[in-house]
């Protein structure tokens, strides 16, 4: 850069003392008042500013080295030259008009990625309260007091304190406002406690002497959040300061849930209980999980950037991070991007990693989200864009990172070994695997015949004990029905009046002409005889065939009324036992006749037997069967309820397997775990299939 003149800061720029960096040495902040924004630079920066009016590289190295110790260098000065120019707090030269044209046009970019920016991430400022905050901030000191503090430590101890009391009624309270009145109950809270979140950090700045230019609304991905712009407390040159404003936040929304956590202990049920409720489960829940959180770039975050003392804390754990990761797979021996301790090293690769994790997860269910509560044909769009932007652009442009480095990877023994592992892994993917597919089922006698109670029935006798043999045709229990009794007496009487009629139209000659109807009518009584007759059967069940009767309930006592359809017990012949299992649509097709299998009966209690498959169902069950084996009863197979009916969640089909060796000689039913062979399959493949399966069924719009 010899012979090379310099060009001139903006001379509106401000240069303010800082807090002492992390290996001791001062830091300054330089201000650009037009945008609000600080750039912190550490000591040579400062001295290579201070000389900046010399205009000449080679006069700035000559000054510093004659009245300080730093050993600068032309890079130093043309780094500094790039970072001025990057961030535009060089004056603009005469002539410069197109160039700067040029760079405004490129900043905006083109329509469509002006669309994505602003899709992704906007603000819209509401309110300049820099004022009205000064006028009401010495009212407010008394927040910012140990006393203050002390006391709402107590509020929160004595409120967990009558939680934990009354917890069952405070957790029903919770399950109470899952409706749509308690939603919009929560989303006012949440709008009103992010309100005065916000405040508290607008009133712990001007506090501690800083400006709040405006408040308002940023939407990250369409989600609304208050912000507060807070830049000026990059002033302060003392690190606490900046962290209690950082934190005021979080500390705010602390104190509310405190006092309404002991609030909602004290106060009698009605509206108040209701919003002291709803204020200390939404303020502990919002702090905690979201604004506490160092992931996302909210308070937690900076609150553990200025701790660590760590500006930029994300953009240089994931630049160490992307280092670390290419020297693991490459070991192209780059300089670090940063030098750090060891355990700090560690600690910024480990956080960087989970943040990548996270954001992940987040950005997944929010393009979750977007597709299933827009329009459909918008909502993929918007789940691609997602997707790509948050997900598939890292990755490429790490790739990107890569290709730029090929002549040093073609050379690296490290990087052959690692693509090597790599094309292992891809083909292993491709490669076929002896999973076995693992579900519930019940074990139970190939033949049984249930008895069920038939409708307004009471027991009258109880002629056999649980387990007992039973032959063809015995009698099993005896129940009655007063009703179907009143049906029988009305019905014979019915019977005999028309039968009556019936016989004297042959000797009357006025009944004569009627004697045609009175036989239709007699028919009918003797079939409705007949059809009560088949009733009165139900309620005196025989057995079918010979075998044993099991489940008999053990409290059933004569004189006790039944339910409808209640289980009485079961015949069931002595015999073979079989396995009835259900198994998904992802694994439906791995199934064959002749597969084996294995069964293990809940909590090892019963049998464990060896089984063979002997039918598949190629048809998807509608209804559950099986009410042992649905999850609301502690099955694997999700279903919903609907008037006694149990409807699959997903698609099952129907697996039925024999009994080939193990010790089932008793009569019982026993639920357990079923492993069944199956055919081998690539987990590539079932992936594809998977995802793939998945697409056509969302396509559908």
């Amino acid at each position: 850069m010899a012979n090379v003149r310099l060009p001139s800061l903006r001379e509106e720029l401000a240069l303010l003392p800082g807090s002492r960096l992390k290996d001791g040495q001062p830091s300054w902040m330089l201000h650009d008042p037009v945008r609000n924004q600080f750039f912190q630079i550490d000591w040579l920066s400062f001295e290579i500013l201070s000389r900046w009016s010399l205009d000449d590289p080679e006069a700035i190295l000559d000054a510093l080295h004659a009245t300080t110790t730093l050993r600068a260098t032309a890079a130093d000065i043309e780094g500094m030259l790039v970072f001025l120019q990057s961030h535009q707090l060089l004056q603009i030269r005469p002539g410069a008009s197109r160039q700067m044209a040029e760079r405004l046009r490129l900043r905006k970019g083109t329509f469509g990625q002006w669309l994505l920016h602003n899709y992704l991430f906007f603000r819209i400022p509401l309110v300049k309260p820099d004022r009205w905050l000064s006028r009401n901030v010495k009212r407010l000191d008394w927040l910012f007091s140990r006393s203050f503090l002390f006391l709402t430590l107590t509020a929160a101890v004595l409120g967990l304190i009558n939680v934990g009391r009354s917890w069952e009624l405070f957790s029903r309270s919770f399950v109470d406002m899952v409706s749509l009145p308690g939603m919009l109950g929560y989303g006012l809270t949440v709008t009103v406690v992010k309100i005065i979140h916000e405040l508290g950090h607008g009133f712990a700045a001007k506090h501690f002497g800083c400006r709040v230019p405006t408040m308002g609304v940023a939407f990250l991905v369409m989600w609304p959040v208050a912000y507060t712009d807070t830049n000026d407390v990059w002033k302060l040159t003392e690190r606490g300061q900046r962290l209690k404003i950082v934190a005021a936040g979080i500390a705010t929304e602390l104190a509310i849930a405190a006092w309404a956590t002991l609030a909602w202990g004290w106060l009698p049920e009605g509206g108040l209980k209701t919003a002291a409720f709803l204020l200390s489960t939404t303020t502990w829940v919002g702090s905690v999980l979201i604004n506490a959180s160092p992931f996302m770039r909210f308070d937690g975050y900076y609150l553990l950037s200025d701790f660590l003392g760590l500006p930029n804390l994300h953009d240089r754990a994931f630049a160490l991070a992307r280092w670390d990761l290419r020297e693991r797979l490459f070991a192209l021996g780059e300089p670090e991007p940063e030098h750090f301790p060891v355990a700090r090293k560690r600690f910024l690769i480990l956080f960087a990693w989970l943040t990548g994790i996270y954001r992940l997860v987040v950005f997944l269910s929010i393009a979750a989200i977007v597709y299933h509560f827009f329009i459909k044909l918008v909502g993929v769009l918007l789940f691609m864009v997602e997707i790509v932007w948050f997900v598939l652009r890292p990755f490429i442009n790490e790739f990107r990172a890569w290709s730029t480095r090929w002549a040093s990877l073609r050379t690296s023994r490290r990087a052959m070994l690692s693509a090597g592992i790599a094309l292992a892994m891809l083909v292993l993917s491709f490669l076929p695997w002896p999973t076995r597919i693992r579900t519930s089922g019940m074990l139970q006698p190939q033949e049984q015949w249930p008895v069920y109670a038939p409708d307004h029935a009471q027991v009258t006798a109880l002629p056999l004990k649980n387990g007992s043999p039973v032959k063809a045709g015995t009698l099993l229990l005896e129940m009655s029905s007063p009703s179907l009794q009143t049906r029988a007496e009305q019905g014979e009487a019915r019977r005999e009046s028309l039968s009556w009629q019936s016989g004297a139209a042959g000797i009357d000659s006025e009944m004569r002409k009627d004697w045609q109807v009175l036989n239709e009518q007699l028919q009918t009584a003797k079939a409705e005889l007949s059809s009560i007759a088949a009733d009165a059967s139900r309620f005196e069940p025989r057995a079918p065939y010979d075998g044993v009767f099991v489940d008999l309930p053990p409290e059933l006592r004569v004189g006790d009324w039944l339910a409808n359809r209640e289980l009485l017990g079961r015949v069931v012949r002595r015999g073979k036992h079989q396995v009835v299992t259900y198994v998904t649509g992802e694994d439906i097709h791995r199934i064959r006749k002749g597969d084996r299998g294995l069964f293990f009966s809940d909590g090892l209690a019963g049998p464990v037997a060896r089984l063979r498959v002997i039918g598949v169902d190629q048809d998807s069950s509608r209804m559950l069967a099986e009410p042992e084996l649905a999850s609301i009863f502690g099955g694997d197979i999700a279903v919903r309820e609907k008037n006694g009916v149990f409807y699959p969640e997903q698609a099952i089909y129907r697996v039925l397997l024999t009994v080939e060796s193990g010790d089932v000689s008793d009569q019982h039913s026993w639920r357990g775990r079923v492993t069944l062979e199956g055919d081998w399959e690539a987990p590539a493949l079932r992936f594809l299939r998977s995802a793939m399966s998945v697409f056509w069924r969302e396509a559908g719009f």
